[in-house]
């Protein structure tokens, strides 16, 4: 059978070394897998399909420097987990059943207990016998932190295989969106990032888990990981198995270009990933490890995990090109050898071209160039409008706010305020809410929005990292979560006194696990302008799977979701709320407003103010292409994130009702919940056609956001500077960042 497409020139900047128990672990993994009854008589694999996959070849180049033992503990992790996906690809996939499927994967959460003393039920097939050897082999070397880690990403792994059966069931191919974030979850590599802690000795410091650097270090990683896989397994999985869960097959689906064309683009977002991997490593951790005060030991072992990591990568690739699993006839792989580097090792031209020019387009944006007016797509528009008839009142009481709290006395005027019209998207997104909520609600908007416009022009142009970072430590001051009203005292700059007026009238009268949760997203949301900063001072426009998903927190897209869910909260159970239908569909709803208001914002963040951060100007240098190309792009992308909201709606919401046992009081509030995320969508569009902020008539007569001398830095722009003076070619709507 010919090969679908040619492989790309793969970007591998990290040699490839094999280690040096290899033949032990081959032997120990065919005697491990005899043992759990893998082999003769399973019905899915035979010793010769064990021997031609070479698992421990695998491991041996993926973990170069473990030790004999636990080279053999890890490679009968791998032989476990292809097993089990092979099992149930025969067992469910194939025969499509869904049920069966579900309890089978139920049942295997039982085998990984936070303590071992708890035991396991007793085996009834080969993957739960391994998975219980493994488990009971592995944890007791390893914190609870890691064993909760591990644990969620197994669960995740074994559990999006039902996202996979119920697309092949309906016929249907993910967006790019969802497939990146459902690929992490059932590819795997997150899970292999858990066992690189193991193998490598390397244990993320307590400190360090979960935040953004060693996240999208993770994240960067597996996505690097899965793509690569997509582009070897094309044949095997598309072709023979039927499978609609590839990289390649979603690209060449909803670019409507060839099976070549597809998977080139695949090859370039995998550089992307792992160029985002390099940026993080070399960037945002070391500044991690000042930020968290970690000790000569803590940063060794995030320094061995990035290693391991980077081991990974090149092993992994360098298996891809010898496994008879996947597509690489074209290859010619060198002799292995122990201690000898791989092929990837000596292929120095993937430094080159097109990663090479693509790292180059990321940073080579002129600013302020003329772009035109916006151009706007027809946004599909399938909810109703409503908005709230305390309008007119939440108006004039937050400009009232923002004026008393003094966000008027800079940056904007009462006239620019009221020409943004916050109280008017805030009608439209909560349009069921009390004259004192909706107000509330506006005032949030008014303060999220002016910081939004702050940052850039007071830090983000004069590289102020530093006076950033401070201002960030003093609102994390102010959210004090044990007394909410505490936070006024400490408040003494227009931005500090209106996020403690906020915090205080928000937070206090909710529970303490509503206001952790509030804080959370404030915080998150606070991060993200200094990610975006971070980004303006390396003049790097950014990733675009790192683009997407912080855009969700620059957006206050959290924010929303909290206090959304603040509402339902005695009705509906925390964890229907974060199962991945709600937060895949909250994602789906965040990410159309989200980019709606890149379309509208366009011509004032690219011209007027030299933003790096807009999903048009991310796609332009991503796919080099042009900006009317980039538009159709985006425009796609932006109505495949509603079909999916649609999808989840009618299709895997009405199972939530029967798993959690819903009572009609729980299906009307689960379905109010998922109302307040369309009356979010409409409000949101509604509130870009409609408000004055910001179409070219107004950019060109003065209304754009403005620094007062006083605020700027020595080293920042004068007010000349930040007001840019062009011909006006003709009017077109063009409004801001929310």
């Amino acid at each position: 059978m010919s090969q679908p497409f040619v492989l790309p020139d793969f970007y591998m900047p990290y040699p490839a070394r094999l280690n040096p128990n290899l033949e032990a672990a081959r032997v120990h993994s065919r005697e491990w897998a005899d043992a759990m009854g893998m082999l003769a008589g399973s019905g899915v694999w035979e010793l010769s399909d064990l021997d031609a996959h070479d698992y421990a070849l695998l491991c041996s180049y993926t973990h170069p420097d473990c030790d004999a033992e636990a080279l053999a503990l890890v490679t009968d992790w791998y032989v476990w987990v292809f097993f089990f996906d092979d099992h149930f690809l025969e067992e469910f996939k194939r025969t499509q059943d869904i049920e069966g499927g579900r309890a089978y994967l139920e049942r295997l959460a039982a085998f990984m207990p936070m303590d071992l003393a708890d035991g396991f039920p007793e085996p009834t097939n080969q993957v739960e016998r391994g998975l219980a050897d493994l488990w009971t082999r592995t944890v007791p070397s390893m914190s609870y932190g890691w064993r909760e880690r591990f644990a969620t990403a197994t669960r995740h792994l074994l559990d999006e295989s039902m996202w996979e059966l119920v697309n092949i069931d309906e016929g249907r191919i993910a967006n790019p969106v969802e497939y990146i974030e459902m690929r992490r979850k059932v590819g795997g590599a997150p899970w292999s990032a858990g066992l690189v802690e193991y193998a490598a000795r390397a244990e993320i410091p307590a400190a360090a888990a979960g935040t953004r650097p060693l996240r999208v270090l993770t994240d960067a990683f597996a996505d690097a990981v899965h793509l690569r896989n997509d582009l070897f397994s094309y044949q095997r999985e598309v072709e023979d198995e039927g499978e609609l869960s590839n990289g390649v097959l979603v690209l060449e689906t909803f670019l409507e270009c060839s099976t070549q064309e597809a998977a080139d683009a695949v090859n370039d977002l995998l550089t992307s990933r792992l160029q985002q991997f390099e940026n993080t490593a070399l960037t945002e951790v070391p500044a991690l490890c000042l930020d968290k005060g970690l000790d000569a030991g803590e940063c060794a072992r995030i320094g061995a995990y990035v290693k391991g990591l980077q081991d990974w990568q090149s092993g992994g690739h360098e298996w891809h090109m010898r496994s008879s699993r996947y597509m690489n006839g074209e290859v010619e792989a060198a002799p292995v050898a122990a201690g000898v580097l791989g092929t990837s090792a000596f292929d120095i031209k993937n430094l080159f071209g097109r990663a090479a020019a693509a790292r180059l387009r990321s940073h080579a944006h002129v600013p302020f160039s003329r772009v035109g007016p916006s151009l706007l797509p027809d946004f599909d528009f399938p909810f109703e409008l409503r908005l709230s008839p305390h309008l007119a009142h939440a108006r004039e009481r937050s400009l009232a706010w923002a004026d008393r709290t003094g966000l008027l006395s800079d940056i904007w005027d009462e006239q620019k305020a009221r020409g943004y019209d916050f109280a008017l998207c805030s009608a439209g997104l909560d349009p069921d809410a009390t004259p004192e909520e909706l107000e509330l609600h506006a005032e949030w908007l008014t303060w999220g929005t002016y910081a939004d416009d702050y940052y850039p022009l007071v830090f983000g142009r004069s590289r102020d990292l530093a006076g950033a970072r401070a201002a960030h430590e003093r609102f994390l001051h102010v959210l004090d979560v044990d007394d909410p009203a505490a936070g006024a005292a400490l408040a003494a700059t227009p931005m500090e006194r209106g996020l403690a007026d906020l915090w205080r009238r928000t937070a206090g009268p909710m529970p303490l696990r509503g206001r952790q949760e509030l804080r959370d997203a404030v915080e998150t949301m606070l991060e993200s302008w200094l990610w975006e900063l971070f980004n303006t001072a390396q003049h790097r426009v950014p990733d675009p799977v790192d683009y997407i998903e912080m855009r969700r927190h620059t957006f206050g897209s959290e924010l929303t979701v909290a206090l959304a869910r603040l509402r339902h909260a005695d009705v509906l159970p925390p964890e229907l709320l974060r199962t991945g239908t709600m937060t895949a569909l909250a994602h789906a709803a965040a990410d159309y407003g989200m980019l709606i208001n890149d379309f509208f914002s366009y011509q004032k963040e690219i011209e007027f103010e030299g933003e790096l951060h807009n999903l048009l100007l991310v796609v332009q240098r991503f796919f080099d292409c042009d900006y009317p190309t980039a538009v159709r792009v985006a425009d796609e992308l932006v109505r495949s994130r509603l079909r999916q909201f649609l999808h989840l709606k009618e299709n895997e919401v009405p199972g939530l009702y029967e798993q959690f046992g819903l009572d009609g009081a729980g299906r009307r509030a689960l379905d109010a919940y998922i109302g307040e995320f369309e009356d979010w969508i409409a409000g949101i569009l509604h509130w870009h056609r409609s408000v004055r902020r910001y179409d070219e008539e107004s950019l060109r007569g003065g209304s754009l956001p403005n620094v007062a001398p006083s605020l700027l830095t020595t080293a920042g722009p004068t007010t000349a500077e930040l007001r840019v003076a062009l011909p006006a070619p003709g009017r077109v709507a063009g409004l801001p960042r929310a």
